[in-house]
């Protein structure tokens, strides 16, 4: 989502130096996607979970706290950098609350983390839609497929309940909601 803010709106990107842009996304990228995924194969290599997939609630516990450090940090570093987008650090903040609240559903059901990830990219494309200078309304409907087919894969193999894939689909959206009610 970092690139899709970066391609749609680059006026907002403007007050960052250019050659500096792919240094954060780099930076975004290695703190939001690599380190999380080391962790999971380290820990599976050292035994603390059964399957990468984290297939059951309690494989989830220890990459969860993990991720939540990864994002904190991200997600700190931008939102107390004064060249970083309001929406980048909407985005940052979103998925770090939305990480926090997906450990606490954990507790008690096998929320679909893959609808929370989804349902992130719908709110952040709804507030591009209402504050983009740019029209986004396509790049929202992509969305809104992209969720459907996250959602009817999660269901077709049978890795999550229906409950469990719209519980993942609000708390995203939440989560995203929030973070930009917080910074807006």
């Amino acid at each position: 989502m970092s690139l899709v803010l970066y391609a749609l709106l680059p006026a907002n990107f403007a007050s960052m130096p250019k050659e500096l842009a792919p240094r954060w996304l780099g930076i975004i990228g290695l703190l939001t996607i690599f380190f999380p995924l080391f962790t999971i194969v380290l820990m599976k290599a050292l035994g603390f979970v059964e399957s990468i997939q984290l297939k059951t609630s309690r494989d989830r516990i220890m990459p969860l706290m993990a991720t939540m450090i990864f994002y904190f940090w991200v997600s700190h570093v931008f939102n107390h950098y004064a060249g970083a987008p309001l929406l980048l650090r909407a985005l940052l903040l979103g998925s770090f609350y939305a990480i926090i609240a997906v450990f606490m559903c954990n507790i008690f059901v096998k929320i679909s983390m893959h609808t929370a990830a989804a349902g992130g990219m719908l709110a952040l494309m709804t507030l591009l839609l209402f504050h983009s200078p740019t029209n986004v309304f396509a790049g929202l409907a992509l969305s809104l497929v992209i969720a459907g087919i996250i959602g009817t894969a999660r269901m077709y193999l049978k890795e999550h309940t229906r409950a469990e894939i719209w519980l993942g689909y609000l708390v995203g959206f939440g989560a995203q909601m929030a973070a930009w009610w917080y910074l807006a």
